[in-house]
């Protein structure tokens, strides 16, 4: 616009200007007169609305692309003043800025600093767990060498009347495994249990028997009584026996006192861990009818057998010799010495899979007598069925095979025995179901 109108102004030509439909303006640069003319005819191609304002001491507005976005609006209830400036962030430190220095660990909190204190504690006083009841000792191998065969048909029908009290009405027809003679037998069992204990009875109304069990947390749950009452028409095996299991974090004790046999009865026993692998024990009963008494004395030891096809992890940082090896022990050996019988047995567990295939082997011998034998089982658990299987020295061969009859919780289980002696001609099958259970 400059250049515009500084090339008019010299050259004294007049600048028109569109004022409206008939109205016009002359300005001359020379004279400094004007002439009215009509605006319409008059040319106004070299002119322009910024040499206008340039010319009436006004400054030209400013164009953007996009009109700025309005400020936002204050949150209901503020009184609209702009917040506060944040505050400068505080200088780092030149050990803070290095970037080698590692970070510090954030602060415990109060319980965090509590529970770590108890798990110190807890770690000092001793890393040996409770190895559990002494006449668990050889369970785990025990199970697998003696399966529980029978003839003829066992039906169980549990029904639960509660969450608390269940029902189990038993029936056994065509065998010749009962002790009396009898080739068929019921008993109905009812049991109440809690978190305190439980209550069970047993009834058999063919041979008028009636059994019961009491288990009850005493002294604060610091010790579990237990009483053992069984009666009969006959009275020859009735029995009243009272025990009580206690413990502490690496050991567990019983004792024991009642009748039995016609005569009284007392014993105890005791189980304590020396490592976390190696657990030691004994028991001693005597009992009065026969002026018998009885020891045992039992060692077990587990450690870890890898079977190749486990993930294998890492020993933990700083702690050697800390790995999954040392948290799981796959397998188990329980030797057992019986002073009244002079029998030496040893029992030994493997876990192949876990969950899925366990072996075990018994080898029992009288050091007296010379005398031996020998057993090997096996357990296969499938996703719906589970088989067992063992052989002894002497060509006896048992196997049971449980199936479940459906995937939801308490579905039938149909189940098969089988037991065959060729030394002794004696073959014995049976089938079973379990309703409910």
């Amino acid at each position: 616009p400059v250049s515009f109108l500084s090339e008019h102004h010299t050259s004294g030509q007049p600048l028109s200007v569109k004022m409206g439909a008939s109205t016009s303006k002359e300005i001359s640069g020379a004279g400094g007169g004007y002439d009215r003319r009509n605006f319409g005819a008059a040319s106004t191609s070299s002119s322009s609305p910024s040499s206008i304002l340039s010319l009436l001491g006004k400054r030209a507005p400013t164009r953007c692309d996009a009109p700025p976005s309005p400020p936002p609006l204050p949150p209901p209830g503020s009184s609209g003043a702009p917040p506060p400036p944040a505050p400068p962030a505080p200088e780092k430190s030149a050990a803070a800025a290095a970037p080698d220095a590692p970070p510090s660990p954030p602060p415990l909190s109060a319980s965090e600093s509590q529970i770590a204190e108890a798990a110190a504690a807890a770690d000092a006083v001793s890393s040996v767990p409770n190895p559990g009841p002494y006449e668990h000792a050889s369970m785990d191998a025990k199970r697998l060498v003696s399966l529980d065969t029978h003839d003829g048909v066992r039906v169980d029908i549990n029904k639960q009347l509660s969450p608390y009290m269940p029902v189990v009405h038993s029936f056994w027809l065509g065998t010749a495994m009962l002790p009396d003679g009898r080739n068929k037998s019921y008993s109905f069992l009812a049991q109440v249990a809690d978190e305190a204990g439980l209550l069970m009875a047993r009834v058999d109304p063919e041979r008028g028997s009636v059994d019961g069990r009491i288990h009850r947390a005493i002294l604060g749950g610091l010790a579990m009584g237990k009483l053992q009452v069984g009666v009969s028409q006959e009275g020859q095996t009735d029995q009243l026996l009272g025990e009580m299991d206690f413990g502490g974090q690496t050991w567990t004790g019983n004792l024991k006192y009642g009748s039995m046999g016609g005569g009284m009865m007392f014993g105890c026993n005791y189980f304590q861990g020396v490592t976390k692998r190696l657990s030691v024990g004994g028991e001693g009963m005597y009992i009065a009818a026969n002026q018998n008494l009885l020891g045992n004395y039992t060692l077990k030891y587990k450690m870890p057998a890898k079977s190749g096809t486990e993930v294998e992890e890492m020993v933990l940082p700083g702690i050697d010799g800390v790995g999954k090896e040392d948290s799981e022990c796959s397998s188990s050996v329980t030797a057992n010495y019986n002073s009244g019988q002079g029998l030496l047995s040893m029992n030994y567990a493997r876990v192949v899979t876990p969950g899925r295939v366990t072996l075990g082997a018994e080898l029992q011998c009288s050091p007296m007598s010379l005398e031996s034998q020998v057993l090997l089982g096996a357990e296969f658990n499938l996703t719906r069925s589970k088989v067992n299987l063992c052989v002894d020295g002497t060509g006896r061969m048992q196997s049971v095979l449980e199936a479940k009859l459906g995937m939801a919780p308490g579905s039938p289980t149909l189940n098969f025995s089988a037991e065959v002696d060729h030394g002794k001609e004696v073959m014995k099958f049976g089938y079973g179901l379990n309703i409910g259970g």
